[in-house]
């Protein structure tokens, strides 16, 4: 299952591929991308996994721009 959600208050493109790393890591992740242009974040990864992923890829993302957060 492919899902892709807005990112709110992302600033930096560097971070953005940090995160983006850190996503990709997490486990049951196939496929992590984030367009810094249009602020999205796309996971690609197993339904039943899902929402612990989106719980992990958040605390992913606050530790390198804690602003930033997944909004659904």
């Amino acid at each position: 299952m492919r899902k892709t959600c807005k990112l709110e208050d992302l600033d930096c493109a560097h971070c953005a591929a940090k995160m983006e790393i850190a996503i990709s890591k997490i486990e049951g992740v196939l496929e992590a991308k984030i367009a810094f242009m249009t602020q999205k974040l796309t996971i690609e990864a197993d339904e039943k996994d899902f929402d612990r992923i989106l719980k992990e890829a958040q605390k992913a993302i606050k530790k390198i721009e804690p602003d930033c957060r997944i909004v659904l």
